[in-house]
């Protein structure tokens, strides 16, 4: 077995510079980064710091072997290359699951079928038996087929990451946890932060700050496929689980408000606070944005409500603009709004400072970042296009100039 392993994070587009610092944080070597992933190093101590302390990040998986796979005979062999019988026991249960894309070897169901004979009679050899029960730990095989390169992982997670354990339930089309962790990020959140939301929804934007500025690690509420991999001690769980609590700062400034205009949502948002542990720090109130007036000092951090949150194209222009105006009022130190509105600046009646592309799940998104820019930095944005997600611009002699309405 590798005294180092190397590590596969998956994450949504938009994601990668800050779990890139998250990585270099935790102590992983040799990391790569590319669009929706990134690859590390560490020893078995990292699959469990990386599992426990990872905010930005969808899953940790370890590959196991990269290679050129057009023929099923090319892909078997990929597979019983690998020394399986050091990682699986006997009686382990080993389901597969992949996906292949602009590959000769396009049946997923044939691809399954051949990694799983590979690795029973790689397991058969390895441990000298002729059965294989799959009464034991499950160890989640994966494939991943892209242009006739395959590489095999063993996932390490189980649920992802983003399932804390604090959500029990959500409103529709809730924010998902690490996206909001990567907002609480790039709205520079600090231990002494005052954070507020407009449209809180069931809380996560908040609640994903307040354990940021505390550095209370995320997975510290759940369990992970890896902690029943005989290869990952018990003792190297618990020993980075205590690392993680003594990390904590619970003393600090950080306070958070959010707001929502029903009732089930506040409830929701205060009920998730408490499971999440800041509670104290998070404070969650009936209210109308046309209300709203930020403090002075305070970082907005909100996904106002956009399709399945709204019946209609209109009732969600009319609250950005409300914002907006809102926001003119009462001016703070700064705004973050994730959107999948590709007019937002307008309705909102201000282009932002700057723009960066995310996905929340599946909907592609802009999140508009608001603030009070140095010299260097203070230009206005290029007008947003009118369709699509690839930043082409449709309207070349759009001025840039938005009107209240």
């Amino acid at each position: 077995m590798p005294a180092k392993f190397e590590l596969i994070a998956p994450c949504f587009f938009g994601c990668e510079s800050t779990a890139n610092f998250e990585l270099r944080r935790i102590g992983a070597e040799d990391i790569r980064v590319s669009d929706g992933r990134l690859t590390f190093k560490g020893g078995v101590d990292m699959i469990a710091a990386a599992n426990l302390n990872l905010r930005t990040v969808e899953r940790v998986m370890l590959l196991l072997n990269t290679y050129t796979a057009a023929t099923f005979d090319e892909l078997f062999d990929g597979v019983y290359s690998i020394h399986w019988e050091e990682l699986l026991p006997a009686d382990a249960a080993f389901p597969v699951t992949g996906s292949s894309l602009n590959s000769q070897l396009s049946s997923v169901p044939a691809c399954q079928s051949i990694i799983k004979k590979a690795v029973v009679k790689r397991l058969m050899q390895g441990h000298r038996t002729t059965s294989l029960p799959e009464t034991g730990a499950e160890y989640k095989i994966r494939f991943m087929l892209r242009k006739n390169v395959c590489e095999i992982m063993l996932d390490t997670t189980g649920d992802g990451l983003h399932k804390r354990g604090y959500r029990r339930n959500s409103m529709e089309a809730p924010i998902r946890e690490t996206l909001a962790a990567t907002i609480a990020d790039l709205g520079r959140v600090r231990r002494d932060s005052l954070v507020e939301d407009p449209f809180c929804g069931s809380g996560t934007l908040l609640i994903e700050a307040a354990q940021k500025a505390m550095n209370i690690a995320p997975g510290l509420k759940r369990r992970f496929a890896a902690e029943r991999y005989s290869f990952v001690p018990a003792a190297i769980w618990a020993e980075q689980r205590q690392k993680a609590l003594a990390d904590s700062k619970l003393d600090v400034g950080f306070e958070a408000f959010g707001y929502d205009i029903d009732p089930a949502a506040v409830a929701l948002a205060n009920a998730n606070a408490k499971l999440a542990g800041v509670e104290k720090r998070c404070h969650f109130e009936m209210a109308d944005v046309a209300d709203f007036a930020a403090k002075s000092e305070a970082i907005v951090l909100t996904n106002p409500p956009y399709g399945e949150r709204m019946s209609t194209i209109e009732g969600a222009a009319k609250l950005a603009r409300t914002l907006g105006q809102q926001m003119e009022a009462h001016p703070c130190a700064g705004v973050y709004a994730i959107t999948a509105d590709m007019d937002f600046e307008h309705h909102y009646g201000k282009r932002a400072n700057k723009r960066r592309k995310m996905y929340n799940g599946m909907i592609p998104c802009q999140l508009y970042m608001y603030y009070n820019a140095p010299r260097f930095e203070d230009r206005p944005a290029k007008p947003m296009p009118k369709s699509g997600f690839d930043g082409k611009r449709t309207r070349p002699g759009h001025t840039g100039r938005f009107e209240k309405k």
